[in-house]
């Protein structure tokens, strides 16, 4: 199961963490798991893409594990960028839960 963790600070999401495997098929054919990496990949990628934002990254070296934290510090129009961007990777994964709640989870902290 992939578990997914959103953790705020004043309604923002300061930091998530994904961890775990979906299991929901063979190996190269799990089409949950390529789901929640696609939106979460692209997420971060367009992030520091579009704000220009120095993200803290940590990846497990054989997958199943992303943690990225947004830096204290940054202003305020870049900051909403940031959290757009967020906010739609959650709603994505929100999707992706409804539809195969047995492989993934998602809790905001």
């Amino acid at each position: 199961m992939i578990h997914v963790i959103i953790k705020r600070r004043n309604s923002q999401i300061e930091q998530f963490e994904l961890s775990g495997h979906a299991a929901s098929g063979p190996y190269g054919y799990d089409l949950v798991c390529a789901g929640v990496s696609a939106v979460s990949f692209g997420s971060v990628n367009a992030v520091m893409t579009l704000s220009g934002a120095d993200l803290e990254i940590e990846q497990g070296e054989e997958g199943g594990y992303l943690r990225v934290i947004v830096p204290p510090g940054i202003s305020g129009g870049t900051m909403e960028k940031i959290q757009l961007l967020f906010e739609g990777m959650l709603v994505s994964l929100k999707t992706i839960e409804q539809e195969y709640s047995e492989f993934i989870t998602i809790q905001e902290q």
